[in-house]
């Protein structure tokens, strides 16, 4: 829990971000119940509840306990995983038990994220310490963003996650994330020379490193899918997204099984009935974000969320936020937008209070 201007924080771990409709909706009872009545979407396709009083914590936990948003309180902050949100997802569940069955792993910075790829490279290049992406029949596994050239048979790239995590327990000083560290080969190593590192043969990770073969590095996209989608099993269904990554409960209680993207929006399967949220691709809403902002962050400068609203043009992707610590912003090409004392910066650009919306308008069309 952290504490805000408005109340208690609690982000909630959704690895994937799948969620069923009765984990979905029990969620929107808890937001009405112990908070201010929304769920808040992030950039790592997990869940925050705000507004909460002090102490609701203890009833907070107990719920997410019951519904299975809680499997491990020792692990709850490395719970990190990113996959695609049209992928199969079958791998999903088995990393999250493999990293809760580590008890070492429990000491991972809650920054360290995982990327488990469809082969979309939709969240491969999303900055994850650890990524999978499928090349051919087998996994290329990216270690801090960067294709070493290391690849797996995908039932396998669970344990060489798991192997490379706590590679970098062993190694790491204060860095939060393994590209941070001043040489990430230790990381590599741990892999690629198992019998040097100790590691008994039966236990070992069948890996090939190519010389060669090396993946382009992608850029990480600042949209996710929206309007009709097609499943990697060739299900039907419909992405939108969240108006400022703000899911009311109501439009919570109206929607069945879901998978939360990284880009704060939903995916869902069939139809998707009528709830306010975005499906037009070209609408003027998709690809802005924001942090709280003012009055419900303590550090805001500015009411980042109702300047966001005010600007109707559509365009390149573009993050508000409230200071310069940029709570909240996604990866890849955004609009930097941030509040300052004295107006905004503006991609670095000053710009004054009153001329900001037409400053964004401007930069989302260039």
């Amino acid at each position: 829990m952290h504490r805000a201007a408005d109340g208690g924080l609690a982000r909630v771990r959704v690895p994937g971000g799948r969620l069923r409709a009765e984990q979905l909706h029990r969620l929107a009872d808890l937001a009405v119940d112990l908070g201010d009545g929304a769920l808040e979407l992030t950039s790592r396709a997990n869940l925050q509840l705000r507004g909460l009083a002090e102490g609701a914590e203890l009833d907070l936990g107990a719920e997410l306990a019951a519904i299975g948003l809680l499997p491990s309180r020792t692990h709850e902050k490395v719970r990190n995983i990113m996959a695609s949100p049209l992928g199969p997802g079958d791998l999903v569940a088995e990393l999250d038990t493999a990293v809760c069955a580590e008890s070492e792993l429990a000491a991972l910075p809650g920054r360290f994220l995982f990327a488990l790829d469809s082969g979309a490279g939709d969240v491969a290049w999303s900055r994850a310490d650890l990524a999978a992406l499928p090349v051919g029949d087998r996994a290329a596994l990216l270690i801090g963003g960067v294709d070493h050239g290391i690849r797996l048979a995908v039932d396998q790239v669970v344990p060489a996650m798991v192997a490379c995590a706590k590679a970098f327990l062993r190694v790491r000083d204060e860095q939060w994330r393994i590209a941070e560290l001043p040489d990430t080969s230790v990381i590599v190593a741990a892999l690629v020379d198992q019998e040097a590192q100790g590691q008994p043969f039966e236990a070992r990770i069948p890996v090939t490193v190519s010389p060669t073969e090396r993946v382009t590095p992608g850029t990480p996209p600042t949209g996710g899918p929206i309007g009709p989608v097609v499943f990697a099993d060739g299900g039907l269904g419909v992405g939108a997204a969240v108006p400022l990554g703000r899911l009311t409960a109501e439009q919570a209680r109206a929607l069945g099984d879901v998978v939360i993207t990284p880009w704060r929006g939903v995916v869902v399967r069939g139809d998707l009935p009528e709830l306010g949220l975005i499906t037009d691709p070209s609408a003027p809403g998709i690809g802005v974000t924001s942090c709280a902002g003012r009055p419900h962050c303590h550090k805001a400068l500015a009411d980042v969320r109702a300047a966001a609203l005010a600007v109707s043009v559509p365009g390149r992707a573009v993050h508000w936020a409230g200071c310069g610590r940029r709570c909240g912003r996604p990866a890849g090409d955004v609009l930097d937008v941030v509040a300052t004392t004295d107006g905004y910066l503006v991609d670095g650009r000053a710009i004054p209070g009153e001329r900001v919306a037409e400053a964004v308008a401007q930069g989302r069309q260039d």
